[in-house]
């Protein structure tokens, strides 16, 4: 007993202390998240400029798989048990976390779109409302990924050869299709009107095929999605270089011999007074009944206006870094053009290179990217300028304004080249004058993103439904059932419901059965397994209908009377497995939901003091930045490095220390000069902050104690598996059952 006793006290210390060092991980790693979100919330970077991730609290288990399927590092994070947005700039629309999630708690949409102005009336059909037989496609509509543009492509290349056969035109020289861009979008649709035998030409400014992606940077990746192109198929691949995929592309012009005429600058189209439209080039005039605007958002490359912009060493694009070596070199914006550009001259022998951004941080860019600059600035290679406008370009320098505490401060820099990568002006006029609307008002009124609920009500009905089934045929029965388990071998039904025989049997069978497809939801949940049809949604409806199901045909299967024995205890094991499920399916989503509506709070907050500041003088600056100190001290101590005991024992003390640093937060800000109201004002954005900080530290010790059923309803599934394999194998081996239950 003594050596029993030792090894249970032993072992139970080592798993608290492990379970220590986990519960400071994870703060550890939640807070971090938190910062990061602040950091994207100030510097632009939460939200998208297109697509973006809006997670419904109500829904979310917080179970990882949006995390895992996103293909852009930070996106999202679990804060609190649920998943949370963090640096929403990089999404890029591909919206693998929605299709993943299994409860249906994520969706990528188009931010602010009913009150957006720089995104195209279109219905949808992709007409441009206002102007029919005008359609766009691709990121013109304000959708990125290059599986969305080819589908739109091929699309609109369809719906106009179906309207062509519905009415066919006279000749004459009018075209059925001219398609204005040669990029995913115009080659899909190009591919498709040919397809359907269209009359079409193809424009485009450059001179071959490739679009924006043909002006990346040398050896860019480009992520595409499985696709089918017009004429084509599939493409092999899901990862391409910018070569490998222009090269492609053109393959694919050449091949179908496209009427692609390159070197054609789009500038308008008009009515022609007939049903007909004028597409007009610098150098011509096309005639066509239906026109494809597949032109991109980049539009013209966006200048600084600063003095000698005009220098003949700047430049607004860069196709192959290895022309430039031994240059002293200026590389101007923060997206990913700008990062990879300066990366691959920073690669170059001889180069001296710097990149320029306004902002305090890297936050649109991909997580590669961001560790590819880090790990070149520890290798001296390269030079970042957080906080940095260009000034003045000069023939052999450039002056830079660099802020930092006291103010700008101005900085020159040797320069021989400048790369100004700021993103482009979207050719939105253009598009206006050739008759697209941008009007909001025009736009059909998106579907309002509200909380769904856990589907609780939806889940209590097919439950209920199945346990009345269940019921009623006990009820039929019940002269059987209500029997003792040693009458019931003389009863005329026993043969056909006991466990061994009969129904009774099959019951069994499909209580196994069941529960073994309800397994297999971790396997389609596993990344590292290849099960992968159907969605994860599907799957989850699934795991709970099987587990309800497998549950009710184990009691019949019972005869309505488990007894003390390996099947008895396997159908515990489920009941168990059940109660479990329920907590983690419905229950536990309030608690994690509450904290992080805390932490929202706690950031609006935050946000609050900052706008109320924003006119101040230097002086009420520095209050203001002391209050945003003392705010960050309070929510740190109370929020993220106190323990729950901690908590526990200075709740009386709390509001004494708080009191305190409030007292000399007031006191110099009276001494600053700052108005009696913005003080007040100050000072109950503190208490409010501290008060909701400790309430989100609460929530979260309550979170941690909860998440134990996740731990305790995998176990249980566990050790139901292995009691069912005994259970089959003992009556496979004797051959029988227990009269009275399960044997």
């Amino acid at each position: 007993m003594s050596w029993l006793l030792l090894f249970g006290l032993t072992l139970a210390l080592g798993i608290a202390v492990l379970a220590q060092f986990a519960r400071r991980a994870e703060l550890k790693r939640m807070r971090g998240a938190v910062e990061r979100r602040e950091r994207a919330a100030r510097n632009g970077g939460a939200k998208a400029q297109l697509q973006h991730p809006v997670v419904d609290l109500s829904r979310c288990l917080g179970c990882g798989t949006c995390v895992a399927a996103c293909p852009e590092e930070g996106v999202l994070e679990l804060v609190h048990g649920q998943a949370m947005v963090v640096k929403g700039a990089r999404c890029q629309g591909v919206s693998a976390c929605e299709r993943e999630c299994p409860v249906g708690a994520i969706t990528v949409t188009i931010e602010n779109l009913k009150d957006r102005t720089d995104v195209p009336a279109v219905s949808e059909d992709l007409e441009a409302v206002g102007a029919p037989g005008v359609f766009l496609a691709g990121e013109v509509t304000a959708h990125a990924l290059i599986k969305t543009a080819i589908e739109h492509g091929a699309a609109v290349g369809s719906e106009v050869a179906r309207r062509v056969e519905a009415k066919p035109a006279a000749r004459n020289g009018v075209l059925d299709l001219v398609v204005v861009g040669a990029g995913p979008a115009g080659i899909a649709c190009s591919l498709e009107a040919k397809r359907n035998e269209l009359s079409f030409v193809t424009i485009d400014q450059e001179e071959t095929a490739g679009g924006t992606v043909a002006k990346y940077p040398r050896r860019k990746l480009v992520m595409t999605q499985p696709v089918d192109m017009p004429l084509y198929g599939r493409f092999k691949n899901t990862t391409y270089t910018k070569e490998e995929l222009v090269d492609l592309w053109r393959g694919i012009v050449d091949g179908q011999d496209l009427p692609l005429r390159g070197g054609e600058t789009f500038e308008g189209l008009e009515p022609d007074g007939k049903g007909n439209y004028l597409v007009r080039t610098k150098d011509r005039t096309y005639v066509a009944s239906h026109v494809c605007l597949a032109l991109g958002r980049r539009g013209s490359p966006r200048k600084l206006g600063v003095p000698g912009e005009e220098l003949p060493k700047v430049a607004y694009s860069l196709l192959d870094a290895r022309s430039y070596t031994g240059r002293r070199i200026l590389v101007v914006g923060g997206g990913d053009s700008a990062v990879e550009a300066a990366l691959g001259l920073a690669k170059q022998p001889g180069n001296e290179v710097a990149l320029s951004y306004r902002k305090e941080s890297l936050f649109r860019v991909h997580a590669r990217n961001e560790k590819r600059v880090e790990e070149c600035v520890r290798q001296g290679k390269l030079r970042v300028l957080f906080e940095s406008e260009v000034r003045a370009i000069r023939p052999d320098a450039v002056d830079l304004a660099v802020r930092n505490g006291r103010g700008d401060e101005t900085v020159t820099l040797a320069n021989d080249d400048v790369f100004i990568l700021a993103g482009g002006v979207p050719p939105f006029e253009l598009l206006s004058r050739s008759g697209v609307s941008f009007d909001p008002s025009l736009r059909d009124a998106p579907e309002p993103l509200l909380e769904q609920g856990t589907g609780l009500g939806r889940a209590l009905k097919v439950g209920f439904g199945l346990s009345v089934a269940a019921l009623l045929w006990a009820v039929w029965h019940a002269d059987y059932y209500l029997l003792a388990p040693t009458e019931r071998p003389t009863h005329v039904k026993h043969p056909w419901l006991r466990p061994g025989m009969g129904a009774g049997l099959w019951l069994g069978i499909a209580a196994t059965a069941m529960i073994a497809v309800n397994l297999l939801y971790v396997l389609r949940r596993a990344p590292r397994f290849k099960l992968r049809f159907g969605s994860l949604q599907a799957w989850m409806t699934s795991h709970v209908a099987t587990g309800i199901l497998a549950f009710l045909c184990a009691v019949l299967h019972a005869a309505m009377s488990a007894g003390n024995s390996v099947g008895g205890h396997a159908f515990l094991a489920l009941a168990v497995l059940i109660v479990t499920g329920a907590v983690g399916r419905y229950f536990y989503a309030w608690v994690p939901r509450a904290a992080n509506g805390r932490e929202l709070e706690l950031a609006e907050v935050k946000a609050r003091l900052g706008r109320m500041s924003e006119e101040w003088d230097q002086g009420q600056r520095r209050f203001r930045e002391r209050a945003r100190d003392a705010i960050a001290a309070l929510v740190e101590e109370k929020q993220w490095r106190a323990s729950l005991p901690g908590r526990a024992l200075a709740l009386l003390g709390v509001q004494r220390d708080l009191n305190r640093v409030l007292r000399e937060l007031a006191r110099e800000g009276r001494r600053e000069g700052v108005a009696e109201h913005d003080v007040r004002e100050t000072i109950q954005l503190a208490r409010r902050a501290h008060r909701t900080a400790l309430m989100a530290a609460h929530y979260e010790d309550l979170r941690a104690v909860l998440s134990s059923w996740r731990y305790l309803h995998r176990w249980v599934a566990a050790l139901l598996v292995l009691l069912v394999i005994l259970h089959v194998a003992y009556s496979l081996a004797y051959g029988a059952f227990f009269d009275g239950g399960v044997g």
